[in-house]
């Protein structure tokens, strides 16, 4: 998620560019050519060939934008020592227009280019708006390729709508794992791999990771689904994974029951060593038949698992939205030049809503956990601001002050389906629900036609009751915040404060501490967080600077022997603890107690109505 997160759609691409390059033969197909055999300083060599044109200028294409990232990545500052060459191999003179567009000027002699690729991994650690792992591309010679095509494969322009061809010369020892086509040849080159696709878009759309063999294959009610591991220190494998995965997807294609998006599934998972020139952001980005997956090798088993199923679960559900059920701007992206729709409540909220309510109606969870995660996502919208459109910042997610407030779509855009769920439900006696109303879009819709952006509204008011239109007006369109407890209660649910036990310095994996990032010797209390009865009763502030504690400097070496100390302490522990609060140094000092944080819950009414009883077993258990 934009968390890890991610996500690519359906897209019917138009051609974009304002000169038509034509082809001499009809369909005549791009071949791209990749080299992971002969890997120079850590680039790998493309070469892009789409024939014969008859322009005399030609424009090539690395994507700015690609579908399901909201973000603006330019693929091309990636691409070195680009070159435009003649049938006799002679070098044409070219002009850079930004970072992703190449114009050769002399296109009619135009007979392919070649450039080198450097992955992005290596530099997540030195940039700024570096590009997040899941849509990102590694290159570790002879071990493993994280091969996210659109950072590899460029397009001329007017020319996305005709066939690719990939050849691909690989390592012996590397498989590849994708979606892609392989063509089948009559004279195969060992150790050389040969993909089709459609169109620009399928390319880009299926991701090939290639690494040593560590694959499992099974079927879920008619879709074949391959998970491919690539695991540095080999700790992980595809079959420890195995079983929990298949649980994770044979429960979901239950919970979709009659939707079907594809016969194939490809779930490709790369674990980073967290080291400097590795992977850093974790979560997935999502494909028609795969889906690209970042975690961090170090976690536990357990944890990888829980984490695989939050975020596999999310990505597969994107087969419903927006790979279905999509607005015009999606259906004809524009890579460099791209017109957002304003219905990410649907396209993120919807799946995410959909990736926490399957796991309680297939008994993954139980409610507890669906209150802690509901509740969850209330307190991580806080965070952003309440008073936005939500259809107005979807609409404009690439700029500001909306491209800051993105990750609510995970939060509120989970919320606000929650709470029209509930409402569906309601209205219905219990017969209708947001997955009802996927299906039904789905009918009417489905992987090549789109709807106008500014009519789905309108469409879901008069397949469902005006009571919706007052709540998309209010909520989604409008401004006004949603007060949940509102659609709790119709459910016998509410919203209350208890307290929890936590650590000292910890709240089980959420730490009240960091460490200054490339000063190890500044450890601090975390700002922007509700701090537990610890701190509080010293009087600490968040971004205080931890100097000492009972007279040992802190620094991350010690603060971590000191967190050990911790949990051998009783309520009347002494401690004195010296903290830099701007330019003033304080003693602060006291007893450390039992250390809690006062918490929001959902939880349910004592005394709710059987009709509300009733309608949150609908709602919670798809009765």
């Amino acid at each position: 998620m934009r968390k890890l997160s991610l996500l690519a759609v359906t897209i019917l691409l138009a051609g974009c560019g304002a000169t038509k390059n034509v082809l001499t033969a009809d369909k005549t197909p791009v071949l791209a050519v990749l080299d992971l055999k002969n890997v120079v300083d850590d680039k790998v060599a493309v070469t892009v060939d789409a024939g014969a044109f008859t322009a005399d200028e030609v424009s090539f294409f690395i994507p700015k934008t690609v579908p399901g990232t909201y973000s603006t990545d330019n693929y091309g500052q990636y691409i070195e020592g680009f070159k435009a060459l003649d049938y006799d191999g002679n070098e044409l003179a070219f002009s850079k227009k930004d970072d992703n567009t190449w114009t050769i000027s002399n296109g009619r002699n135009l007979d392919k280019v070649t450039y080198y690729v450097n992955d992005t991994y290596d530099t997540e650690g030195e940039v700024k708006d570096k590009v997040f792992s899941p849509s990102g591309t590694n290159i570790i010679a002879g071990k493993t390729f994280m091969l996210n095509l659109h950072g590899f494969v460029g397009y001329f322009g007017g020319l996305k709508e005709v066939p690719y061809e990939l050849s691909i010369s690989r390592p012996e020892a590397l498989q590849a794992t994708t979606s892609l086509t392989p063509k089948k040849l009559e004279s195969p080159v060992a150790n050389v791999d040969v993909f089709t696709a459609d169109r620009y878009f399928d390319v880009i759309d299926n991701p090939i990771l290639y690494a040593k063999p560590n694959t499992e294959t099974f079927e879920i009610n008619g879709i074949t689904v391959t998970l491919s591991v690539y695991s540095p220190s080999g700790i992980y494998s595809a079959l420890s994974l195995r079983d929990r995965m298949e649980k994770m997807m044979g429960a979901q294609k239950t919970f979709l029951g009659e939707i079907n998006g594809t016969k194939i599934y490809n779930i490709l998972l790369y674990l980073s060593t967290m080291e400097a020139d590795d992977a850093s952001g974790f979560g997935a980005l999502e494909h028609h038949t795969s889906t690209v997956v970042v975690l961090p090798e170090a976690m536990t088993k357990d944890r990888l698992e829980q984490a695989m199923v939050d975020v596999v679960s999310h990505e597969f559900f994107h087969i419903v939205t927006p790979l279905n059920v999509h607005s015009e701007e999606v259906q004809y992206f524009d890579f460099n030049d791209p017109k957002m729709s304003q219905h990410l409540w649907m396209y993120e909220g919807t799946t995410e809503y959909f990736a926490n309510l399957f796991q309680i109606q297939q008994g993954l969870i139980d409610e507890a956990d669906f209150y802690e995660r509901m509740m969850g996502k209330i307190n991580n919208a806080k965070a952003y601001d309440d008073d936005m459109s939500f259809t107005e910042m979807s609409k404009n997610i690439l700029v500001e002050p909306y491209e800051k407030n993105y990750a609510n779509v995970y939060e509120k855009g989970t919320l606000i389906n929650m709470a029209l769920d509930i409402q569906l439900r309601e209205l219905s006696n219990g017969d209708k629900g947001v997955l009802w109303l996927m299906k039904e879009l789905t009918k009417r819709y489905g992987n090549n036609t789109p709807f106008k952006d500014d009519e789905l509204i309108d469409e879901i008011v008069a397949m469902t009751y005006p009571e919706i239109r007052v709540f998309f007006d209010t909520h989604v369109i409008g401004n006004t915040p949603i007060n949940y407890n509102d659609y709790l209660k119709k459910v016998g649910l509410k919203t209350a404060l208890v307290e929890q036990e936590t650590g000292y310095f910890l709240d089980g994996d959420n730490p009240f501490i960091d460490v200054e990032q490339g000063d190890e010797n500044v450890v601090f209390i975390r700002k922007g967080i509700q701090l537990n009865s610890f701190f509080n009763g010293l009087q600490a502030q968040g971004g205080d600077v931890i100097k000492s504690i009972n007279g040992t400097p802190v620094t991350l070496a010690s603060i971590r022997s000191i967190i050990g100390q911790s949990f051998a302490w009783s309520p009347d522990t002494e401690i004195k603890m010296t903290v830099k609060r701007g330019e003033e140094e304080l003693e602060l000092e006291g007893k450390v107690g039992n250390p809690t944080l006062s918490i929001e819950t959902i939880t349910p009414i004592a005394d709710a109505s059987a009709d509300a009883v009733k309608l949150r077993e609908i709602w919670m258990k798809g009765k």
